[in-house]
């Protein structure tokens, strides 16, 4: 056997190479489609999901989502209410800092 020449061997890698690119590109290919697939199944679900909450035929969801919505608005009532305390807290102790014990 006659060894190839650097020309030829370079053609013959970019032939392999052009190849294993190509086999990436139906994998890539392959796996958008798989995925355009099951994004569409998820778009399918949250509109089925949409239609039984506007239409109030999901009750125990409607009504999770009710109690969530109330304690979201205890915990920022609360939130408020702790931040106008460290508030007043700051004033009164920039007003009167604290002054040291008396020695005895």
């Amino acid at each position: 056997m006659a060894k190839k020449s650097s020309k030829e061997k370079v053609v013959d890698d970019l032939i392999e190479y052009n190849i294993a690119l190509q086999n990436k590109t139906a994998e890539l290919i392959s796996s958008i489609g798989k995925l355009v697939k099951r994004i569409d199944d998820m778009v399918v679900l949250f509109e089925e999901a949409a239609k039984n909450i506007k239409a109030g035929t999901d009750e125990p969801l409607m009504r999770r989502l009710s109690e969530l919505l109330d304690q979201n608005k205890n915990i920022a009532r609360g939130l408020i209410l702790l931040e106008r305390y460290v508030k007043e807290r700051a004033v009164i102790e920039e007003s009167f800092p604290p002054r040291p014990l008396p020695k005895f």
